[in-house]
């Protein structure tokens, strides 16, 4: 549909209907009087109808069409009022929708108390989440569809802004009757002997083959998953070893086995944990604040949901 007037047109006019003048509704709003005339013509050719009769030297006098389109452009105005004071209130306070995208190998881990603690703190946000592998997140985040990701400093285009906010080394896990387990640390050398459990997602593949090939090693691979959860019972169970970033508070897998975490002697490049923004764009209050809140709550020292780090 096409706008056939403007706002400010509207204004001119209630003017000259409430003044019943166009001297005094230029006088009114500080414009000349051929811009309150111009609008009063233009509204009347654009709606076919007439709003005043001009009485010479006397003024002007709504006709019965005028009266009834003052009060609906008084409604309009107003209506409009309305719209700029809500979009103010938009982009100084911290409410309305936030749309969030979580690395799905550390949402259920990181996000729900992250996710409270936030809600507690600013009531008026209306918060939606997405879980998913980094690549989606990136394409989500292009797209608008998410206005921030926590996610790992993996292959991060030049588009997107990540600020890194934790450091997580690699750490082997293992079954409590792995012959690696009761030990305080171990190195990729004696891991790469064995089967291996491997996640299988794209990127966190990359990244922990990568340990392997930076030490000239190559791990024996004996089974790919790529779901966590399962990865952790797979290796709960006696199926292989793997290597993880996260450590949740409980060292339980989800079928009720127990996990034992081994840090690596090797030194090596950690994943960064941070928050993940498109580049371009006004950011509004609500996000502001949300990243406002990762900084204060994940740090090398401390992540939601997660066990403090292992000793060096």
């Amino acid at each position: 549909m096409v706008m056939r007037f403007s706002l400010r047109q509207i204004e001119y006019f209630v003017a000259a209907g409430e003044e019943g003048s166009v001297l005094s509704a230029s006088e009114r709003l500080n414009i000349s009087t051929a811009s309150v005339s111009t609008a009063i013509s233009q509204l009347e050719a654009a709606f076919g109808i007439q709003l005043f009769i001009r009485h010479h030297a006397q003024g002007l006098s709504l006709t019965s069409e005028g009266r009834r389109f003052l009060a609906e452009s008084k409604q309009l105005l107003g209506q409009a009022a309305d719209m700029h004071g809500f979009a103010d209130e938009m982009a100084h306070a911290v409410r309305g929708p936030l749309a969030v995208g979580c690395l799905v190998v550390f949402a259920a881990i990181v996000l729900p108390s992250l996710r409270r603690a936030f809600e507690v703190a600013h009531a008026g946000v209306l918060w939606s989440s997405t879980y998913a592998d980094q690549a989606l997140l990136l394409d989500k985040l292009r797209s608008a569809e998410i206005d921030v990701a926590l996610t790992y400093d993996l292959d991060i285009p030049k588009d997107i802004a990540f600020e890194p906010l934790a450091a997580l080394k690699a750490h082997a896990l293992l079954a409590p009757d792995h012959p690696l387990a009761e030990r305080r640390s171990v190195s990729l050398a004696e891991l790469a002997e064995r089967p291996m459990i491997l996640l299988d997602m794209p990127l966190s593949r990359e990244y922990f083959l990568s340990l392997f090939q930076a030490a000239g090693l190559a791990p024996l691979i004996g089974e790919r998953v790529a779901d966590y959860h399962v990865l952790r019972s797979m290796v709960a169970n006696g199926f292989g070893y793997s290597l993880g970033n996260i450590r949740p508070l409980s060292p339980i897998a989800a079928d009720g086995k127990v996990l034992r975490f081994v840090p690596l002697t090797d030194a090596h490049r950690p994943m960064r944990l941070g928050v993940a923004t498109a580049r371009e764009g006004y950011k509004p209050k609500v996000i502001e604040a949300f990243e406002a809140h990762c900084r204060a709550v994940i740090s090398d020292a401390a992540i939601p949901g997660m066990a403090p780090p292992l000793p060096e």
